[in-house]
C-alpha cells in the first residue's frame, strides 16, 4: 500500500485531505458572529487544493453561513470535477436556513438530506457519504436507509461519524463501512486510540476532524505547547504540521481533513505529508498525547 494513500472501498484518496466547514466564512460555519469568506478567495483555496494533490474534499449540506455554502462553493470551484476527487459528505444533522439546528432526520428524512447535497454538488451520485451520529445509541435503521440508498445507486460508499465502536459494529452488520470520522488529534481524545486500533483491523479508515486541536483547547486550534515547537522548530516546520504529521503516523488507515480559507496555511497542511518524526519525537509526543498537554 502507498503509504501517502489509501482505499475508500474502490477509491483512492490521498491522506492528506480538505475539510470545507471553514470556507463559508472566518471561523466555523456555524458561528453567527463570524465575517463571510471571501468568495474569490475560497475558490481560490479548493482550486489550489486540488492543483497540490488534495482529491478528498469533506463537506455537508449543514456547512453554510447567512452568505455562503460550502456545497455551493465547491460546486462553482470544481465542478466539472476531476475524475479522481472524492467528495466525501454528512447526513443527520440539518439547520435551518436561518442557521438554528434541527432534531437528528429520521430515517425516512435521509433520502432528502443526500438529495439536497446531490443538488448542491451538482453530482448525480455521492461518493462517500457518513452518517453524523447524535445521541443514537442504535444506528441500525438509520444505516439502512443509507444501505438502501446505496443499492439505488445515489451513494457510493457509507461511513460514520461522531461515533463509538458498537456503532460500526452495528453498521458493518448491514452495509460496509469505508470510514470513522471522530473528533481526535495529538492531546485530543486520547480516548478513541482503542478505536483508531480497531479500524486499522477492519480496513475502515480513521478520519480525525480537529487534528489540529489539542487537549483542553477549543477544537479546530493549533496551540503551540513547549514540545510541539521545539520539534517544529527542529524541522524548520509549524506546529500545525507537526500535529498532522504525528496524526497521519499513528497509522496508514488515518487520513486528516484540515480546513482553512488561507492560501498559505492550505500549503502548509498540504506539506506536512512530506515532514518525517524521528522514533524518539514521536515517542514524545505520544507521552504528550496520552498525558495531555
Amino acid at each position: 500500500m502507498d503509504p501517502v494513500t489509501w482505499r475508500l472501498g474502490d477509491l483512492t484518496v490521498n491522506r492528506i485531505g480538505f475539510g470545507a466547514m471553514r470556507l463559508p466564512q472566518q471561523g466555523t460555519a456555524f458561528d453567527p458572529q463570524a465575517r463571510p469568506r471571501d468568495r474569490a478567495q475560497a475558490i481560490e483555496v479548493l482550486r489550489t487544493a486540488v492543483e497540490l494533490g488534495v482529491n478528498h474534499v469533506d463537506t455537508a449540506a449543514f456547512y453554510f453561513s447567512a452568505t455562503r455554502s460550502a456545497n455551493e462553493l465547491i460546486n462553482s470551484a470544481l465542478s466539472p470535477y476531476p475524475d479522481d476527487l472524492v467528495i466525501t459528505t454528512k447526513v443527520g444533522p440539518s439547520r435551518t436556513p436561518q442557521g438554528e439546528w434541527l432534531p437528528l432526520a429520521t430515517p425516512e428524512q435521509l433520502r432528502g438530506q443526500v438529495e439536497e447535497n446531490l443538488r448542491q454538488l451538482g453530482r448525480d451520485h455521492l461518493d462517500v457519504v457518513n452518517l453524523r451520529v447524535s445521541g443514537l445509541d442504535d444506528v441500525s435503521a438509520h444505516f439502512e436507509q443509507l444501505a438502501g440508498l446505496r443499492q439505488e445507486g445515489l451513494v457510493r460508499h457509507l461511513g460514520l461519524s461522531n461515533v463509538r465502536p458498537h456503532h460500526l459494529d452495528q453498521a458493518q452488520r448491514i452495509a460496509p463501512v469505508v470510514c470513522v470520522q471522530n473528533s481526535y488529534g495529538l492531546g485530543h481524545h486520547p480516548d478513541q486510540d482503542d478505536f483508531l486500533g480497531v479500524c486499522g483491523e477492519r480496513g475502515v479508515a480513521f478520519v480525525p476532524f480537529f487534528a489540529l486541536a489539542g487537549a483542553n483547547k477549543e477544537a479546530g486550534t493549533s496551540a503551540e505547547d513547549d514540545e510541539v515547537t521545539a520539534i517544529a522548530a527542529a524541522h524548520g516546520a509549524t506546529p500545525a504540521q507537526v500535529r498532522l504529521a504525528w496524526t497521519l503516523a499513528r497509522g496508514p488507515h488515518v487520513l486528516v481533513i484540515p480546513g482553512t480559507g488561507d492560501p498559505g496555511h492550505l500549503r502548509q497542511n498540504v506539506q506536512a505529508g512530506e515532514l518525517v518524526l524521528t522514533p524518539e519525537e514521536l515517542t514524545r509526543l505520544d507521552a504528550l498525547h496520552l498525558n495531555g498537554n
